[in-house]
């Protein structure tokens, strides 16, 4: 059923042009354009965050920083394993899915550690990420309180996974 769904939906928004009179291709075109400008203007923003994720990853500073704070998240219930994924995963979504594809390689699909480490990726966000491109395409730019309350509520989900996780 599911392999219907795509096939549906487009066959759905191609009936609701056609009855609202509107031209598919040449909307979908005049979308397209629109793209190529809102790629260039992102361009700068998400080149730094990838930069700065290789960077931290390569010089070991995640590794160390997840040692330091092992005796926290141990405390709060997440296994040392996956402070590392819990950490990069606010700056990176292709970072943090190469970890996953560790600990599943390294722990088996159905361990406690992937299952943690697999709720962890779907109840987070790639909050730097969003940011960035959030910061390029609007004018606001006080995020005072957006990033530390999304970061906290980010710790906070990856603590209650690993207790969902648990329970189940």
């Amino acid at each position: 059923m599911s392999a219907y769904i795509i096939p549906i939906i487009f066959i759905a928004l191609f009936c609701y042009s056609k009855y609202k009179k509107v031209n598919t291709y040449d909307t979908f075109v005049r979308g397209a354009k629109k793209a190529i400008p809102l790629v260039v203007d992102i361009f700068p923003y998400i080149a730094t965050i990838m930069i700065a994720v290789a960077l931290l990853r390569a010089s070991g500073i995640t590794s160390l920083l997840a040692q330091a704070l092992s005796p926290v998240f141990n405390f709060l219930g997440v296994p040392t394993q996956l402070i590392e994924l819990v950490l990069l995963r606010p700056f990176t979504g292709s970072g943090s899915f190469a970890l996953l594809n560790d600990v599943l390689v390294t722990y088996g699909a159905d361990s406690y550690i992937s299952r943690c480490a697999c709720v962890i990726l779907g109840c987070s966000e790639t909050i730097f990420y969003v940011t960035t491109v959030y910061i390029s395409q609007t004018k606001v730019r006080k995020l005072l309180y957006a990033i530390p309350i999304a970061l906290i509520c980010a710790v906070f989900g990856a603590v209650i996974a690993c207790l969902l996780c648990k329970v189940m």
